[in-house]
């Protein structure tokens, strides 16, 4: 079984692009990660409160 696009899931991947079907999914997935679309979620441990005299 072909793993399908996981931008449009319509078509198979392409060798040539995978794991997208074509460059313009492969892009619209990489505008996806600079326009903030997708996010890796920071635990409320990692959050720095900015005081200075924090440890």
């Amino acid at each position: 079984m072909m793993a399908l696009c996981p931008t449009c899931r319509r078509q198979p991947a392409d060798a040539k692009y995978k794991p997208f079907c074509s460059k313009r999914c492969a892009d619209v997935d990489l505008q996806r990660w600079f326009t903030g679309g997708y996010v890796i979620p920071e635990s409320v441990d990692d959050v720095s409160t900015g005081d200075p005299n924090e440890d």
